[in-house]
């Protein structure tokens, strides 16, 4: 079982939509995952034009990948480094850290994530 920032048991971040790269509800990692899907997030619609203006547009729906697209207050697996990109633009959505992989400390202070707790 992977591990949360406390170092406990990683618990699901969302279900509906199916969220993490393994698209079963938790924000798991392995060395596959190259982007570090590994925040869970409540995401904002300041983060979803921020993300879309960027390059990453996750408001849109892609049904060839069953992505049912993301709206204001979803829970989402983000990547590491997107999280903190928004962070130091000052559009980073909260975090649900029980959720959110250890992996992510690799990438993000503790600090600011408890800073952003849901």
């Amino acid at each position: 079982m992977q591990k949360n920032v406390f170092g406990e048991n990683l618990i699901s971040c969302c279900k509906s939509p199916i969220t993490g790269f393994y698209r079963d509800g938790l924000c798991k990692t392995n060395q596959e995952d190259i982007s570090s899907h590994v925040i869970c997030s409540v995401v904002t619609t300041k983060f979803l034009k921020f993300s879309k203006k960027i390059g990453n547009d996750l408001s849109t729906p892609i049904d060839y990948f069953k992505f049912p697209g993301l709206k204001d207050g979803d829970k989402w697996c983000l990547c590491a480094l997107r999280w903190k990109e928004a962070f130091n633009n000052k559009c980073a959505p909260k975090v649900i850290l029980e959720a959110t992989n250890i992996k992510a400390l690799e990438y993000v202070n503790i600090n600011d994530l408890i800073l952003h707790q849901f």
